[in-house]
């Protein structure tokens, strides 16, 4: 049972860094590097968590008085910002063939001060969104069958606490791995943006349109991104946004990439694993060996470790697509 608890809180946990994931997936198999995951979730997070919390105050309050939608209704404005961000980083690093990396730390620099500055300007609580009632959140949903199966051995307890009982934020992530798999591999368009990635070149002398390969790629990207900061202060405990809320997890989300090796099933298990990690330093927060006693802060920074270490590890033996992060110029 209590794997079984740990399991579930991975699940929980992993949702955000699988969708930042899959949207740096996209964004590199086109040849765009985007650091800015980080950036775009943060902001995703804070407009999902804003919106969602005045659409939902009483007018009195100064509020639109809504009675229901409100967390699909933040969801959307997530993705509507974290879109935008990404046109920018498309315009800078595609049309105009500026310094990918460059792009993407000014978003994520500029996502981390205007958070703070608009939402302590909204709501005069240090950055932070007032507390989101459950009707301005996503809830859990109980699947089919949940309770009726939930005493079966092995098979009930699986379905009813670790399959049944998760919001619908993280039934996408999980449904958005295949659906990506799909995309990228059996599809016109995903033929496209892998070749766009390792070889512009070609596929412009074929008459494809680099530009609008690569500019589709950072939509996408931006859209689940959007999706995942949404979850981050809708679907969570947190009930709203506070400062920094994204706490590295965009750059995870890349350590998992290149762990993946640009591979939607290897994405879904590297997020898995951080998640699981992050679940065993939530839950034990010190554990004694009888010799020693292992410090709360060295379980909490155990995703962090790992990033670092997979870094070191992998980043040699992952080979990245071919043209990622250099602008293509069409030869005359």
């Amino acid at each position: 049972m209590e794997l079984l608890q740990l399991m579930d809180s991975a699940v929980r946990l992993a949702t955000p860094l699988l969708l930042a994931a899959l949207a740096g997936l996209y964004s590199e198999r086109s040849g765009i590097f985007d650091i800015g995951l980080e950036g775009k979730m943060l902001m995703g997070a804070f407009v999902a968590g804003a919106f969602s919390a005045v659409a939902g105050m009483p007018v009195a309050d100064g509020g639109w008085g809504w009675t229901h939608g409100m967390a699909w209704f933040g969801l959307f404005m997530a993705i509507i910002v974290s879109v935008m961000l990404s046109l920018i980083h498309g315009f800078a690093s595609i049309t105009l063939r500026g310094n990918q990396l460059i792009s993407g730390v000014a978003i994520n620099f500029f996502a981390a001060g205007t958070t703070v500055l608009v939402g302590q300007e909204w709501f005069h609580s240090g950055g932070m969104t007032p507390t989101l009632k459950d009707n301005q959140r996503f809830e859990p949903i109980t699947l089919p069958f949940a309770d009726a199966v939930k005493d079966v051995p092995v098979l009930g307890p699986i379905y009813s606490d670790l399959i049944s009982g998760h919001n619908i934020i993280v039934y996408i992530a999980l449904a958005a791995v295949p659906v990506t798999w799909w995309i990228l591999f059996r599809t016109r368009f995903g033929l496209r943006l892998r070749a766009v990635g390792e070889n512009p070149a070609a596929v412009d002398t074929a008459g494809i349109s680099v530009i609008k390969q690569r500019y589709a790629a950072v939509i996408i990207a931006g859209v689940l991104c959007g999706v995942a900061g949404a979850y981050l202060s809708l679907g969570t405990s947190a009930a709203g946004f506070v400062k920094d809320m994204s706490a590295g997890k965009g750059f995870i989300a890349l350590a998992a990439l290149i762990f993946a090796k640009w591979q939607p099933r290897g994405v879904l298990m590297a997020a898995l694993l951080f998640g699981f990690l992050e679940a065993i330093g939530n839950k034990y927060q010190s554990v004694d060996l009888g010799l020693f006693v292992i410090p709360v802060q060295f379980m909490q920074a155990l995703p962090y470790i790992l990033t670092v270490v997979i870094l070191a590890g992998f980043i040699g033996k992952a080979v990245p697509p071919a043209a990622g992060g250099e602008p293509y110029v069409k030869e005359r």
